[in-house]
């Protein structure tokens, strides 16, 4: 797995403290949760729109707590076989706990367990739920294992998951603002000479509406648009930034009915949230 760090993701501050708090002290601090009879939480689910580093974030704490990482996607573990499904959570929870310490991580979980009475729920994922749950209660120990999710849509993820004991920390993953996105820009430039023309306030100013993502990928194209330009060039400028701006338009940005609908599930859900 690629090693990152903290400073591999631009902005996000709030969130990053929030999660060092529930993965990384209860490696590095044990001794002083325990003092302090304090247990950190058994799960953090990550929400917010897509292309907000959200994986990335999961990815960065496993690497700087020196975790190992086992990933799956919400729909990997489907199978058309009774019982093949709920097998697969059971063996991916025994490999985590014969790879401790590690983090088991959900990306895109609503994939994985609909809420029941969904149109997306089904026979079979409602006893992958019921196995997801078995796990989570700790009918299995999970010493030295921990779990994180991702999700666009919350909203999606079945009310059963989100009770104490099982994902008790919801941490909201936002698009980045002017700030975030100029940190993001300068994470994504830190290897690329700049010309002197080069502002990356002004550029961050000029990418209201840029993802993460979208920001990574305005880099790089203005690094591609320099090479068009000149294959010996020593830098990338301003100009090239400009058309590079031309080229990557922002993903579609959050509706205000999909941050309402963010808002909503914060002021409805009685866990910590960031």
């Amino acid at each position: 797995m690629l090693q990152l760090t903290w400073d591999d993701v631009g902005g996000l501050s709030a969130v990053k403290q929030r999660l060092q708090e529930a993965v990384l002290w209860p490696q590095q601090h044990a001794d002083a949760l325990s003092r302090l009879g304090a247990t950190a939480p058994k799960g953090v689910l990550l929400y917010g729109p897509p292309g907000c580093s959200k994986t990335l974030l999961a990815r960065a704490v496993a690497a700087t707590a020196g975790l190992n990482f086992l990933s799956v996607k919400g729909g990997e573990l489907y199978s058309k076989y009774v019982g093949e499904s709920e097998r697969a959570v059971a063996a991916l929870f025994a490999r985590a706990r014969g790879a401790t310490p590690a983090i088991v991580f959900f990306d895109e979980i609503d994939g994985l367990v609909a809420a029941r009475g969904d149109a997306g729920s089904s026979g079979v994922g409602e006893r992958v739920l019921a196995q997801l749950l078995t796990e989570l209660d700790g009918l299995q120990p999970r010493l030295g294992v921990v779990v994180l999710a991702a999700t666009n849509r919350p909203d999606k993820v079945d009310p059963a998951l989100l009770r104490p004991g099982r994902f008790d920390r919801l941490l909201l993953v936002p698009p980045p603002d002017a700030a975030a996105r100029q940190e993001i820009l300068r994470v994504h430039t830190r290897n690329t000479p700049l010309a002197a023309d080069v502002d990356l306030a002004d550029l961050a100013a000029r990418t209201q509406g840029f993802t993460g993502a979208d920001i990574s990928a305005l880099c790089r194209e203005a690094a591609m648009s320099a090479l068009e330009e000149d294959l010996g060039t020593a830098a990338v400028a301003a100009r090239h930034f400009n058309l590079a701006l031309l080229r990557v338009q922002p993903s579609s940005s959050p509706s205000s009915d999909t941050m309402a609908m963010y808002d909503q599930f914060q002021r409805h859900t009685g866990l910590a949230v960031a």
